[in-house]
C-alpha cells in the first residue's frame, strides 16, 4: 500500500499535468473500482478546471472550479501516469520531466483524463483497490474516507506535544500507535519501521512511554518527531519506494528502498554507527516489524 511519500512523490508528477488545467474529455473505461464510480461522474468533471491539486494522508485532493473536490486514491496497486500525444511532426513534446511514451498494452488503465494542457492522465490498478470519489467542498470535513484522520506529519502542527497527547495513556505498542491514522495521517509500515529505527526506540516499546503521565512529550517523543519527519522528507527527496507496484508519473521507479536501514533486511547488519546488532522480523497486528534489538530500546 502506498504511503505518504509515495502520494505526495505521484502529487508532485501529476501538478504540472493537472493544476490549472481543465478536463477537456474524461474516459472511463471501467468503473467498478474500488467502490463503483457515481453515475455522473464524467459530467462532474468535463469542462472543469483544477483550480489545485493537493493530498490528505494517503489521499490525493483535486479542488475543482465547480466547487466539488475529486478524492483519488492509489489503493494497492494503483499508479497514474502522464502522457503527451505525438505531435504531428513524429516527434514527442515532453510535460516537464514527467512525460513518458504511450505504453502499447493498457489493460488495467481504467480512468483516463484529457487535459487542456495536452496532457492525458490515465489510472491503471490492476487489482482494483483504488477509488475516485467527487465530494462537495463544504462536505469535505465530514466526508467517511477523510474524516478523523490525525495530523499531518510534515505540517507544522505536528510535534512531540500533539503525539505524546495522542499517545499518552495507549495499552497498544509504539508500533501499532504510529500506524493509526488517527493518531498519525499518511504513516504505513515502512516509514514506521525507519523512524523507529532512526529514533532508536523499539516497536514493541508501549506508546504510552513517549508521554509523561499528564500527556507531556518526553526526550522519546522528542526524536520519535524528528525521526519522522526525517525520513519522510528523505523518502520524498528520492521519489518514495517501489517494492512491487509504485511507479512515478513518468513510469520510473523510486529509489528510497535502496536506503531501507531495517525494512524487509532481516538477518543483516545493523545501520546504525557502532552497533553490533542484527535486523530482527517480528509480527505485530499481522504486519511484518523490522528493527534492531540492540540499540532499539
Amino acid at each position: 500500500m502506498p504511503e505518504l511519500p509515495e502520494v505526495e512523490t505521484v502529487r508532485r508528477g501529476l501538478q504540472p499535468a493537472m493544476e490549472g488545467a481543465r478536463f477537456a474529455k474524461v474516459d472511463v473505461h471501467r468503473g467498478d473500482l474500488r467502490w463503483p464510480l457515481a453515475k455522473d461522474f464524467v459530467r462532474r468533471l468535463e469542462g472543469k478546471t483544477v483550480t489545485g491539486l493537493g493530498r490528505r494522508a494517503k489521499y490525493l485532493l483535486a479542488d475543482l472550479s465547480s466547487g466539488d473536490v475529486l478524492i483519488m486514491h492509489l489503493g494497492m496497486s494503483g499508479s497514474f501516469h502522464v502522457f503527451r500525444p505525438k505531435q504531428k511532426t513524429g516527434g514527442q513534446a515532453a510535460l516537464g520531466r514527467y512525460y513518458h511514451e504511450r505504453a502499447q498494452h493498457a489493460t488495467h488503465d481504467h480512468v483516463a483524463f484529457h487535459m487542456s494542457s495536452g496532457a492525458i492522465v490515465t489510472f491503471n490498478d490492476p487489482r482494483r483497490f483504488g477509488s475516485m470519489k467527487i465530494v462537495p467542498r463544504p462536505n469535505l470535513d465530514a466526508e467517511p474516507l477523510l474524516r478523523g484522520l490525525g495530523p499531518e506529519p510534515l505540517g507544522n502542527a505536528f510535534d512531540a506535544a500533539m503525539l505524546a497527547r495522542a499517545c499518552r495513556g495507549k495499552k497498544t505498542s509504539l508500533k501499532a500507535a504510529l500506524i493509526d491514522q488517527r493518531v498519525v495521517a499518511g504513516l504505513g509500515n515502512i516509514y514506521v519501521c525507519e523512524a523507529l529505527h532512526r529514533a532508536r526506540l523499539s516497536p514493541k516499546r508501549l506508546a504510552a512511554t513517549i508521554a509523561t503521565p499528564s500527556g507531556a512529550p518526553n526526550e522519546r517523543a522528542e526524536h520519535l518527531v524528528e525521526a519522522i519527519k526525517h525520513v519522510l522528507t528523505d523518502a520524498i527527496r528520492d521519489g518514495g519506494s517501489s517494492l512491487r507496484d509504485h511507479k512515478l508519473t513518468d513510469g520510473g521507479l523510486g529509489m528510497f528502498q535502496h536506503h531501507f536501514r531495517v525494512y524487509d533486511r532481516e538477518g543483516e547488519p545493523c545501520r546504525t554507527e557502532g552497533c553490533s546488532g542484527t535486523v530482527k522480523r517480528i509480527v505485530q497486528n499481522g504486519r511484518s516489524t523490522f528493527y534492531c534489538p540492540t540499540c532499539q530500546k
